[in-house]
């Protein structure tokens, strides 16, 4: 009997069912009634609870015969005081149910209120592969995602990301059971986005799909997705940043955000790193920390996977792909919607750098990059990107 050869296996895991689509929101009472959700606490941040599209989804929800209670209490980056605030709201109304309403913050808050008012201890005991970490083992309230960005993608994610209310530290809480059940995706809900915001939540999703399409490791799947999340970021970015009431464009940035936040979970890279130290350090916006560094970090990894910087040249429609058409690109877009070329002009300081790099280099992000970088590495990139 011939011996076999040892083969590599894989497991390949995607979530959770999507309604996509222009005016889907308006499913949501009848998709709770019908899962037996009577009380849902609708978890939202201060921008969006003065919005229209919170009362009345509020308004529609209680006509429909749901009693909702609303907790607005998470803003900027979210911490776990914040957390710990909306499980008390959501004990003190009795609810079955969490409805996360935003952007990521709101979602990832919505996940950690959800978890933390079935779990014992505190939020950071169940922190990602930390020695001696809670499991995630009880039943999770039933949670729905309808997001209001076209960013981060937490809706399809499987991640909480909250930061320590003292140091700002970002910890990651992971679990499979923290995938919503069922997610709204309307992309009219981002008609009303400012430019500025459109702008920076789009780079977000772009970095997500391009760093996941350069992370190292098999996954054939996020890379198909990846791709495809890259093209339609090229063809509607812009628009929906010049145009922002076209709904085609909108559409194409929730599908590509959704995108992008599947492909990453093969892995991100070196951009996340920077990304995440800007925002512990100077408390930037994600998105516009991941869309300011993207170039500038990338240009590490050309040598490592030089062939896939053309492949993604080649997938938005450039005449002669390759990494310098890609990187010319990249720049060209930014200018297009207003995201700053340089650190220096978002009042990041020099002498900032040194701890920016202590910080990135701790990030698990660039464990999943195609080329190893140092912190000397990261010295050089923020130098650079200055």
């Amino acid at each position: 009997m011939s011996s076999m050869n040892p083969v590599h296996t894989y497991q390949f895991s995607f979530p959770t069912p999507i309604f996509f689509g222009a005016g889907v929101r308006s499913q949501i009472a009848e998709h709770l009634r019908k899962n037996g959700i009577k009380r849902p606490l609708i978890v939202t941040d201060r921008g969006v609870a003065v919005l229209p599209l919170y009362s009345e989804m509020r308004a529609s929800l209680n006509e429909a015969g749901l009693q909702t209670e609303g907790f607005t209490g998470i803003w900027g980056n979210p911490v776990k005081s914040q957390v710990t605030e909306g499980v008390k709201a959501f004990k003190a109304h009795r609810a079955d149910a969490v409805i996360g309403l935003g952007g990521g913050a709101a979602l990832d808050a919505a996940k950690a209120i959800a978890l933390m008012a079935t779990h014992s201890g505190d939020l950071f005991d169940y922190e990602d592969d930390q020695p001696g970490a809670r499991a995630i083992d009880g039943e999770i309230p039933y949670w729905i995602a309808v997001p209001t960005t076209s960013g981060t993608g937490s809706e399809v994610g499987r991640s909480a990301v909250i930061s320590d209310d003292e140091t700002h530290l970002k910890k990651i809480i992971f679990s499979p059971k923290l995938l919503a059940k069922a997610v709204f995706a309307d992309p009219a809900l981002t008609l009303e986005l400012p430019a500025k915001i459109t702008a920076s939540t789009g780079m977000d999703a772009l970095t997500h799909c391009v760093e996941a399409y350069l992370a190292k490791g098999y996954h054939p799947i996020c890379d198909g997705i990846a791709l495809e999340g890259i093209r339609l970021a090229a063809k509607s970015l812009t628009r929906s940043v010049t145009h922002p009431a076209d709904l085609e464009a909108r559409s194409d940035m929730m599908m590509s955000s959704m995108m992008g936040a599947i492909a990453f979970q093969k892995g991100l890279g070196l951009t996340h790193s920077c990304a995440h130290a800007l925002s512990t350090v100077a408390d930037l916006h994600h998105g516009l920390a991941n869309g300011i560094m993207i170039d500038h970090a990338l240009k590490h990894n050309i040598t490592a996977v030089p062939e896939r910087f053309e492949t993604m040249a080649r997938m938005i429609g450039l005449e002669k792909p390759s990494a310098a058409a890609f990187f010319t690109w990249l720049q060209t877009l930014k200018a297009e919607i207003g995201i700053p070329s340089r650190l220096s002009e978002v009042g990041i300081k020099k002498d900032q750098i040194e701890a920016l790099s202590k910080i990135a280099i701790l990030d698990g992000c660039h464990q999943n990059n195609p080329r190893a970088c140092t912190q000397e590495d990261f010295l050089g990139i923020y130098h650079e990107a200055f």
